[in-house]
């Protein structure tokens, strides 16, 4: 096939679809793609953000696999493209579409594509194909603020749809944009599901609550199930019956507050149990995982033998930061990138500071960075209040020694200053990895450090005076 007739292709399925041409970036993109070239090279040639040329494709892509009926991606648009036009040259003219009209397309000057659904095809779904859906106390996003991300929505995709995921979970620091994430993945996939439910554990309920809530919400063909002791059996025929993708946030509520991270409560064990399940159980369903720390099972499971996967969230990049810093309309633009690094591509922090910026320095961030110092607003303070109170004994004895530091320091350093053992010192740095509070520098030696802000919450709020 000649790019033209590719570039063809794609506008009278983007135009059917969104009811526009492809414009300029969108075939530079499909282009860059088809020749093998990456985002950051496509990104390049055309003189856009890398993050940018991420979100086209990302659009690009869902559009395709809409019209087409199959999950198309970077990395497999090119062979599906090529494979459909061997199909029409073999005189198999039907592929298949995931509405019921059928439309006309052409490859260029090729001969007529029709697409229709093939009705015995079961792996084919209905845009309309969700039967149950409760995300009553899921976070509404509004898409014009979704910042960046595009790559992680991508992964995201991919480990759920494709590849299968039946436990999945999304990790990072408080504001990192986890909940934000997974919502919008939601936005964009749920014809795919048969049942979506959303939950918190932010009011943590027993294990025995929270099963009995969800077969009555799934159990749409059979409201008067009678919930028993074989509650497991119950639920895990409706993932294998349905197509199920249940979200729980806040996981790290039902962990131990005071210990390393990712112990579970004693009264919240059996949840344990449910992960363990859910990941070494067959069925057709995924459970997403929303937390601040990892638990025990995204390392103890053997991943080569189940399905699961983990998506930890650092902080935005530039481009992405620079945009909600643009929202606030600050002022000063050579000092945003600096900002941005200050806050660490952290989206709260980010509008926490750009709000204090509006309050008192009248948008100028050129006499916020005079100030010369990190500014930890008290927003900011009541999260790392948590944290901290979270952290066991050993972890804060480190995070102590590491704030006094102003070199990154090694597992010797930390056994010449801390008063603990060896052992101890290596499960707390452990667990402040879990939870996201501490940076390695792979060297000869490998060193750790604390992130900057969370270095400044300690020195200023948690040293002995």
């Amino acid at each position: 096939m000649t790019i033209t007739e590719v570039l063809q292709f794609a506008d009278r399925l983007v135009f059917t679809h969104r009811g526009k041409h492809l414009d300029d970036i969108q075939e530079t993109v499909i282009k860059g793609v088809w020749q093998g070239k990456t985002y950051e090279n496509i990104a390049e040639e055309c003189n856009r953000s890398e993050s940018r040329i991420r979100d086209v494709g990302y659009q690009l892509w869902k559009t395709f696999s809409e019209s087409l009926g199959e999950d198309i991606y970077k990395s497999n648009f090119r062979s599906t493209i090529e494979r459909l036009h061997i199909q029409e040259k073999s005189s198999i003219s039907s592929i298949y579409r995931t509405n019921r009209s059928n439309c006309n397309f052409n490859f260029g000057s090729q001969t007529l594509y029709q697409y229709q659904k093939y009705p015995q095809d079961s792996q084919i779904e209905d845009t309309a194909k969700t039967t149950y859906q409760d995300l009553s106390i899921a976070p509404t996003i509004n898409h014009t603020y979704f910042y960046g991300r595009t790559q992680e929505l991508e992964i995201l995709s991919d480990y759920i749809l494709p590849q299968k995921t039946r436990l999945m979970s999304v990790l990072g620091l408080s504001g990192i944009g986890k909940t934000t994430l997974v919502k919008r993945f939601i936005d964009l996939n749920i014809q795919k599901f048969d049942v979506v439910i959303w939950r918190n554990l932010k009011l943590v309920k027993s294990l025995n609550y929270l099963m009995t809530d969800l077969l009555k919400k799934i159990s749409i063909e059979n409201e008067n199930l009678l919930i028993s002791d074989e509650q497991f059996t119950h639920f895990f025929e409706l993932l294998s019956r349905q197509k199920c993708l249940i979200i729980l946030d806040d996981v790290q509520n039902i962990f131990i507050s005071g210990k390393f991270a990712g112990q579970y409560q004693t009264q919240h064990t059996e949840y344990q149990n449910l992960f363990q399940a859910i990941a070494q159980t067959e069925h057709q369903s995924c459970l997403i995982l929303i937390s601040q720390e990892k638990a025990q099972e995204m390392t103890a499971l053997d991943r080569e033998l189940y399905p699961i996967k983990s998506l930890e969230l650092e902080g935005l990049d530039n481009s992405a930061g620079l945009e909600i810093i643009q929202e606030y309309k600050l002022q000063d633009r050579e000092y945003w990138l600096n900002l941005n690094n200050m806050y660490l591509g952290n989206p709260l922090y980010l509008q926490y500071i750009s709000t204090l910026i509006k309050d008192i320095f009248q948008d100028l961030v050129s006499q916020f960075i005079a100030e010369g110092n990190l500014i930890i607003t008290e927003e900011m303070k009541l999260i790392f209040d948590t944290l901290y109170q979270r952290m066991s004994d050993v972890e804060k004895q480190i995070v102590l020694k590491i704030s006094k530091c102003d070199e990154n320091v090694s597992i010797e350093d930390l056994k010449i200053s801390c008063s603990l053992s060896s052992i101890d010192i290596i499960n707390g740095l452990q667990s402040l990895k879990r939870r996201y509070l501490l940076n390695q520098i792979k060297t000869n030696n490998t060193l750790f450090r604390l992130p900057s802000l969370f270095k400044e919450y300690i020195k200023n709020f948690q040293m002995p005076k």
